[in-house]
């Protein structure tokens, strides 16, 4: 952590008392720490407890001299930092986060930040577990917001159950293993897809399929922790991502994706094609919108190029090549086909027999298919949470 830059985001809880342990934390590992507070905040903590123990001014308000007109840069805060965390995050602040209000200072300095951010929620256990809290901390999830586990015990109301905010000792040792992670693959150049391909028929109609990008986007995130450069290939309608390690492409059909694929392939170490890329396409794309004038309309379909195919027989001797293989029958044999055919090193097979993975969801379940006729199965989870394990495999094994 020696030389990280954290800014610690504090906001109205009984909680913030244990902020004061965070920023002590922080800087006995070397850290330097700048702390920004919601006005609420200060109610429950002195700003001049955490400026003393951060070395730094705390940050409260957009204007810090009305009048003079001095002011607080929430640009530069946002990009100043490695990391963002908010401990304690309240129910109000989460909502606000999901929802992309701007209405203080951090809430500003989060929306103009181009590191991960992290939550550690805190409140009282019925507000944790009220379905629009849990749609929130869903939404940030999949918005590549890093959230810290609620451990269930004695709240500050009396009762005991989940909300508590997590132990500043465990969240300062996570944060210290993730900048560990953040080099496992620097210098390394990553190609990602993610998301559907669009065929057209005519300019107003297509085919193409339900995938939303969001394991794509979570595989992404996941890379660049890991201190990856990740150029990723993206279909309509994936989600945005800012990352100075970032450089993204954006595609609509499949001849596109497989056109920047190949002008990207070259130079890069791992690419992870995680994209839903349409098998086939119309043979004629009609000019105008086709007129609903007959009682039946034929197409005439032709295949798309095969990108993962021309991948592997370009491989190079350092070069990995990870696909996706999405299934509905004879699973597990289809994937090691297409495995050996197409020269991968590790295909990871989802099938929509099980519940709650493939698309437009917010949780996934893959099987590792290796050459050997290796196999791993991982348990249903969230995709930022997936992504994590299959980046962190590709890392140490491949």
């Amino acid at each position: 952590m020696k030389g990280k830059k954290i800014i610690l985001g504090v906001t109205g809880s009984i909680a913030a008392y244990k902020s004061a342990l965070l920023v002590r934390e922080f800087v006995r590992r070397g850290a330097a720490v700048k702390v920004i507070m919601t006005p609420f905040a200060a109610k429950f903590i002195a700003p001049l407890t955490l400026a003393t123990l951060s070395k730094n001014p705390v940050h409260i308000h957009y204007l810090e001299n009305e009048k003079t007109g001095v002011w607080t840069n929430h640009v530069e805060l946002g990009k100043w930092a490695d990391l963002i965390l908010i401990a304690p995050a309240t129910a109000n602040t989460l909502a606000k986060m999901a929802q992309g209000h701007c209405d203080n200072l951090l809430l500003a300095t989060w929306l103009s930040a181009t590191c991960p951010v992290w939550v550690a929620p805190a409140m009282d256990l019925d507000m944790f577990a009220h379905p629009t809290t849990q749609e929130n901390i869903t939404k940030l999830r999949n918005l590549q917001v890093h959230v810290l586990d609620s451990p269930a015990g004695e709240l500050a109301s009396g009762l005991s159950g989940e909300g508590r905010m997590e132990e500043p000792e465990n969240i300062s040792s996570e944060v210290e293993q993730f900048f560990e992670n953040s080099v496992v693959l620097s210098n390394k150049k990553w190609l990602i897809t993610a998301g559907p391909t669009y065929e057209h028929i005519d300019p107003v109609r297509y085919i193409g399929n339900h995938s939303s990008g969001k394991m794509g986007i979570a595989l992404t995130q996941a890379s660049l922790d890991h201190g990856a450069e990740v150029t990723l290939i993206a279909g309509p309608g994936v989600p945005v991502l800012k990352h100075d390690r970032l450089h993204r492409v954006d595609v609509t059909s499949a001849r596109e994706m497989y056109d920047a694929v190949l002008q990207q392939w070259e130079g890069t170490d791992v690419g992870v094609f995680a994209a839903a890329v349409s098998d086939y396409r119309p043979k004629h794309r009609a000019s105008e919108k086709i007129k609903k004038t007959n009682a039946e309309l034929n197409l005439e379909l032709e295949k798309t190029d095969d990108i993962l195919a021309e991948l592997g027989s370009r491989k190079g001797k350092n070069q990995k090549l990870i696909g996706f293989a999405l299934e509905t029958e004879n699973e597990l044999e289809n994937a090691r086909k297409k495995l050996k055919a197409k020269n991968l090193d590790l295909i990871l097979l989802n099938s929509l027999r099980d519940k709650g993975a493939g698309f437009g969801v917010d949780t996934n379940k893959v099987t590792f298919v290796l050459p050997q006729n290796k196999v791993v199965k991982t348990q249903l989870d969230t995709k930022p949470n997936l992504a994590k394990k299959i980046v962190g495999y590709i890392a140490e094994n491949l």
